[in-house]
């Protein structure tokens, strides 16, 4: 008798769908997840991503969490607008964003310059929807940013001028 769980993929008999978290389950003896809003997802036990089967998007787990993997700096960048407009909504604004040391080359073309001319690191010159980037450390050292994209440091309160909601400049 096989046992249960080689039944499954490698999630589990059920996960939560990357876009709208409701639970969906697995379809016994094969790696695929089914969303009756998004449709079919298959688990990749050699990469341990999760891909979406219509759009090819791709998402790795970190303690229980979805996180989209990019492949475009517009990816990567409308996350981090959505998420500074949530934290908008919630009462609180950004101080600090730091990316994933993975999406450097990315999104490096896209990063603001403030002040050229003054005698600052690099990483306190850049810039994204006017707030200061770092990048992460290494996965080696911290390996939830082999997974997660970025973080946002935050304080209570709305941003004085919120420099974020001009989106795509």
């Amino acid at each position: 008798m096989n046992h249960p769980g080689l039944q499954y993929p490698m999630f589990g008999p059920e996960i939560q769908c990357p876009h709208c978290r409701q639970i969906i389950p697995a379809l016994t003896l094969t790696d695929t997840y089914l969303c009756p809003r998004h449709g079919p997802f298959e688990a990749d036990p050699k990469t341990g991503e999760l891909m979406h089967l219509q759009s090819g998007r791709n998402w790795r787990q970190w303690e229980g969490e979805w996180y989209r993997q990019h492949t475009h700096p517009d990816g990567i960048r409308f996350e981090i607008h959505e998420a500074l407009d949530r934290l908008y909504t919630q009462g609180y604004r950004a101080t600090r964003v730091v990316i994933a040391q993975r999406y450097r080359d990315l999104i490096s073309s896209y990063l603001e310059r403030s002040n050229p001319w003054r005698s600052q690191p690099d990483s306190q010159r850049l810039r994204l929807y006017g707030l200061p980037v770092e990048f992460s450390p290494d996965p080696l050292e911290e390996p939830c940013w082999d997974v997660i994209n970025f973080d946002l440091d935050k304080e209570p309160g709305a941003p004085s001028r919120p420099p974020y909601f001009r989106m795509f400049e």
